[in-house]
């Protein structure tokens, strides 16, 4: 088992995929591809993306994780596992 660390421009689109790209997140078809926002009710994920939209717009979202515009990949937990030998 080896760590699957997800790289910034990984354009696979699954959920982690834009982890440095947060106004992706604002394309509802983007949104609609990803079953964690499937799963979500609208009264959740509407108010939420309201708050990134205006967190993108001022500035803040930048400030506050500033630190992750700087990495290149993130271990999001995922790991390839290889069969067989």
């Amino acid at each position: 088992m080896s760590p699957f660390s997800i790289p910034h421009d990984f354009t696979d689109g699954f959920q982690c995929a834009n982890w440095r790209r947060p106004e992706c997140y604002l394309d509802p078809v983007i949104r609609q591809a990803s079953s964690t926002f499937a799963q979500l009710p609208p009264s959740v994920v509407e108010p939420a993306i309201a708050r990134l939209r205006a967190d993108l717009d001022s500035g803040t979202w930048h400030r506050r994780h500033a630190d992750l515009l700087a990495q290149q990949t993130m271990d999001y937990g995922y790991r390839l596992l290889i069969a067989g030998g």
